[in-house]
C-alpha cells in the first residue's frame, strides 16, 4: 500500500468515526429531550393536582386528570398510571400519586419511571427503586384490581 492509499484509508476511517459519534450523540440527545418533555408534562399534571387539592381538599378524579392531559405539551409521552383512587387521609406526602414508564426506546439512558408524588414532587426513578417503593405503598385490593 502506498502513502496516498494509507492517507485515504485514514481519512475514510476518521470520517466514519466522526459520523458514528454524531449519530450516537443525536440519538442520546433525542432520548434526553423525550424524557425532559415527559417530566415537564408530569410537572404540569402535578400543578393541576395541587391546585385541585387546595380548592377541594382531595385529589382529583382520574377522568379530570386525563381530560386535562390533552392540553399539556408532552403528555403524549406519558402512559400515565393514576393512583388517586387509592389515596386516603392517612397517605404520606411522598406517596406515589401518578407514574409513567418511559415509553420510548433509549440507547444510553436507563429505563425507569417518571413519578408524581402526592406533594407535587416529580422525580425520575430507576425501575428497581420504583417497583420497590410502589410495592411498599400498594394495598392488596389495589394490587388485585390493577393486575391484568
Amino acid at each position: 500500500m502506498n502513502r496516498r492509499q494509507k492517507t485515504m484509508l485514514v481519512e475514510v476511517a476518521t470520517v466514519l468515526v466522526i459520523t458514528l459519534i454524531a449519530v450516537v450523540g443525536m440519538i442520546n440527545f433525542k432520548d434526553y429531550v423525550n424524557r425532559s418533555e415527559a417530566m415537564n408534562a408530569m410537572q404540569e399534571i402535578g400543578k393541576l393536582v395541587l391546585e385541585y387539592q387546595e380548592q377541594t381538599g382531595r385529589v382529583p378524579a382520574e377522568s379530570l386528570v386525563r381530560g386535562e392531559m390533552d392540553r399539556i405539551r408532552g403528555a403524549v409521552r406519558l402512559g400515565l398510571q393514576y393512583r388517586g383512587l387509592w389515596i386516603d387521609f392517612e397517605t404520606e406526602p411522598n406517596d406515589i400519586l401518578a407514574y409513567a414508564k418511559k415509553r420510548y426506546p433509549a440507547s444510553l439512558l436507563d429505563d425507569g419511571y417518571i413519578v408524581l408524588q402526592l406533594d407535587g414532587t416529580v422525580a425520575w426513578m430507576e425501575t428497581e427503586e420504583f417497583e420497590a417503593l410502589l410495592a411498599e405503598q400498594q394495598g392488596e385490593v389495589e394490587i388485585e384490581m390493577t393486575q391484568p
